[in-house]
């Protein structure tokens, strides 16, 4: 059930982020000249806010991200789950979609980078696994990462901003 819900929301997002792609915002008519009323995704756009050319659009990067107990995501309880879209501007219902878009960027989306960077905390040796995932689309490229963590601890000192919710 959980792996259908998780579908289901990944499904959601990648269908949101490919309608940047399949509106007529920024496209020519055949005779190569403008045309007087532009629209988006099939419906007129308000005056002024249409782009004229490509440099309007944008890659598309919407993230479903999770924290699950245990070592395997697709089997585990779902603790947590938010959604994260950073372009054109920050927003989702991830608590600080700003700084987790920041975080994302400063490190080209290697999630790696955020997980496994160095931190001073000091965690028992307990394996009580917690896993997080990312699932979506980043800068128009599938993303599709899981990272586990001896437990709760160890994934509070090495999340970064975008785990942080």
């Amino acid at each position: 059930m959980r792996s259908i819900a998780r579908a289901a929301a990944c499904g959601a997002v990648l269908a949101i982020g490919s309608l940047c792609f399949t509106g007529t915002a920024g496209a020519l008519p055949a005779g190569g000249a403008p045309a007087e009323a532009a629209s988006i995704g099939g419906l007129p756009a308000p005056a002024g806010t249409s782009p004229t050319g490509v440099e309007g659009l944008y890659a598309p990067s919407a993230l479903v991200l999770t924290v699950t107990d245990g070592a395997d995501h697709k089997t585990g309880t779902v603790r947590r789950a938010v959604t994260l879209s950073c372009a054109p501007t920050p927003s989702g219902s991830h608590p600080d979609a700003a700084a987790a878009c920041s975080e994302l960027k400063k490190n080209g989306a290697k999630f790696d980078a955020i997980t496994t960077s160095g931190t001073n905390r000091v965690c028992t040796k307990e394996w009580e696994p917690v896993t997080v995932t990312a699932d979506g689309v980043w800068e128009g490229q599938r993303v599709d990462y899981v990272h586990t963590f001896s437990n709760s601890c160890a994934m509070n000192g090495g999340r970064g901003a975008v785990f942080t919710f």
